[in-house]
């Protein structure tokens, strides 16, 4: 298997991107602190040194070229810093507005909205997606409506919007993947059912599935679509993506004017490029001659890394899924089980697990003793329905770009030692 996986993928070279895994911690905590590169961290230790420096003017290009002669450098950054989400969705940059944080810029997206709201509208969401974002948006003057997940797999089923949307519907938040659970929504499924009942737009949150795949914004046909930049290992920053640049017409848009450090800012372009390289991470400057020369444009190199990158994702969590499921104390929520044993759901590499008789705490202190950063799962309402806490509680565990076959031998040794 592993020399399969050398061929697509060279983990090793990856995980020289990475100067913090030198400290000898295996981190499965992507889906809480994901690592930050090492092209991140120092582009934004300069773009923070730099934002409020004036670079010396260029020499004269003609009298058509204007420039902002005498302007902070950092000004450039947000620029940048759009330019590069709108190359990791496949859109236009004037179609993204950044902001300091999700659940801030859900807060301005419901303030912008006012305009679209009429007497007994009504919004639809689920607790499948974050609670801070879901919190900001039922703040608006419309009626709440919640789709409900199985609780079985963790899946949100589509059908369901046939009957909570309506005329009335102007906004349905979904997440694209659950954050701890890994399961990965049918976003194309929900828009198509909402677009033959409404025309109410819809929101996806991409910020856990970001890391694993390659965003297409018009595969989804979605309307707006939320990027936490931070969940990718780069910096606190957040963005949403519009379908067209005419529906920021239609909003109070001062309310998407939103402040962001250029510091911060700096660091996004820096992000989106890291990803954009994994897949030449073990070749030299020129490529690796799998069509992801330098000289192609950042979008065309995404896409081929982000390729590479899900098939080797999608292998280790097979083999989490398998090594952690054969072991009988073991039981992963939303995986183990009758009900959802024949279930066929989607899922990017993360998920949550309990030992039967062991405190998620016996289990998370086991895992750090042992050189492993894992997580106690959150007390999230969906995971309570799910029964985490009547089994003692479980241990998040969410897989980076740099995680090998051993991380996961390794965990799977170590609990099977709580036995």
């Amino acid at each position: 298997m592993e020399e399969e996986l050398a061929v697509s993928y060279d983990v090793a070279g990856v995980r020289g991107l990475y100067t913090s895994l030198s400290d000898g911690w295996i981190y499965l905590n992507s889906h809480d602190t994901p690592q930050i590169p090492e092209r991140v961290s120092s582009a934004v230790a300069r773009s923070f040194r730099m934002s409020a420096a004036v670079p010396q003017p260029e020499p004269s290009r003609g009298s058509h070229v204007r420039e902002a002669v005498g302007r902070p450098e950092g000004e450039t950054f947000f620029a940048d810093a759009r330019a590069a989400v709108a190359d990791l969705c496949g859109v236009t940059p004037g179609r993204v507005v950044l902001g300091p944080s999700l659940p801030v810029l859900y807060m301005a997206l419901t303030a912008a909205m006012r305009p679209l709201f009429r007497h007994n509208s009504s919004i639809v969401l689920s607790n499948v997606g974050r609670a801070q974002c879901n919190t900001m948006l039922t703040r608006a003057d419309a009626d709440v409506r919640w789709a409900q997940p199985d609780l079985a797999t963790g899946e949100l089923p589509a059908w369901q919007y046939e009957k909570l949307v309506d005329g009335s519907t102007r906004l349905v938040a979904i997440p694209a993947a659950h954050a701890e659970l890994g399961t990965v929504v049918a976003v194309r499924d929900i828009v198509e059912r909402v677009r033959e009942r409404s025309r109410a737009w819809v929101l996806v949150d991409a910020s856990s599935f970001a890391p694993y795949r390659l965003i297409t914004f018009d595969d989804w046909r979605a309307d707006i679509v939320a990027l936490d930049v931070g969940e990718l290992g780069g910096p606190r920053v957040a963005a949403l993506v519009f379908r067209d640049e005419a529906m920021l017409r239609r909003l109070d848009s001062d309310m998407l004017e939103l402040p962001v450090s250029a510091g911060l800012a700096g660091g996004v372009s820096a992000t989106v490029d890291h990803y954009a390289s994994l897949a030449a991470a073990g070749a030299g400057s020129g490529g690796d001659g799998r069509g992801v020369a330098p000289r192609q444009s950042r979008r065309a190199r995404l896409t081929a890394s982000m390729g590479e990158l899900a098939g080797y994702m999608e292998e280790l969590r097979e083999d989490l899924e398998t090594f952690l499921g054969t072991l009988p104390v073991v039981h992963i929520v939303g995986v183990t089980g009758e009900a959802a044993e024949d279930a066929d759901t989607d899922r990017i590499p993360r998920l949550t697990f309990g030992v039967r008789g062991v405190p998620s705490a016996t289990v998370h202190q086991r895992l750090v003793a042992n050189g492993m950063v894992a997580t106690e799962a959150s007390a999230s309402e969906l995971l309570r329905d799910m029964g985490v806490e009547e089994m003692g509680g479980a241990v998040t565990v969410g897989l980076g770009p740099f995680n090998t076959q051993a991380d996961i031998v390794q965990l799977t040794r170590t609990v099977a030692s709580l036995a």
